[in-house]
């Protein structure tokens, strides 16, 4: 089933197009594989990345837009990623990158489209976890700069993914939060010594 990406702001994807052209960003970048790109490059596949700051014994506390993220490919490859900001004067291009969450990302953006059921393809950032993943909403005509992780939504960690939780394995929102959970929840701390138990 084909994925619903949603829109990019038009803004951040100028922003993007204007960084390509520009002989400094690109060489400025720390992406070796951008810089040797041979032919084109064109921004694709833009990705709406958030950000879980907190999660709770209740689940996910909030999510909030940090950005856009667009797949820079050169002919048929992704060569790099570009990522936008929101400022006060609206969007505007961060940086270009390159890494393991590239193939990472597009690997899991291959599984994606093999599921039957229509999604709308977005980012979701564990900070405190250490960790991305694919995350597959179920309503394809929410805006992508909103919303919520509902149960019924797939989370796919993208790799590296954090010790003891497997990339590349889709997981519902319902069952991968409680392992989350008690990953980001921090242990009680010992009494002191000598201190009344």
């Amino acid at each position: 089933m084909p994925l619903h990406v949603p829109p990019a702001p038009a803004p951040a994807l100028r922003s993007v197009l204007t960084a390509l052209s520009s002989p400094t960003a690109v060489l400025e970048a720390r992406t070796p594989s951008l810089r040797a790109a041979q032919g084109p490059a064109t921004p694709e596949l833009p990705l709406p990345v958030h950000v879980v700051d907190e999660i709770t014994p209740a689940g996910v506390a909030a999510t909030r837009l940090a950005g856009w993220r667009f797949l820079i490919h050169c002919g048929d490859r992704a060569v790099a990623a570009a990522e936008t900001r929101l400022t006060p004067d609206g969007w505007t291009f961060s940086h270009f990158f390159e890494g393991p969450y590239l193939a990472s990302t597009e690997r899991a953006l291959r599984q994606a489209e093999t599921i039957t059921q229509a999604y709308q393809p977005r980012l979701l950032s564990f900070p405190a976890l250490y960790m991305l993943t694919l995350w597959l909403h179920g309503d394809c005509t929410a805006d992508g700069a909103t919303g919520h992780p509902d149960g019924t939504d797939i989370l796919v960690p993208l790799a590296p993914a954090p010790p003891g939780i497997a990339a590349h394995v889709p997981h519902r929102v319902a069952e991968l939060l409680p392992v989350l959970t008690h990953r980001a929840t921090p242990a009680p701390l010992p009494p002191l010594l000598g201190s009344p138990a």
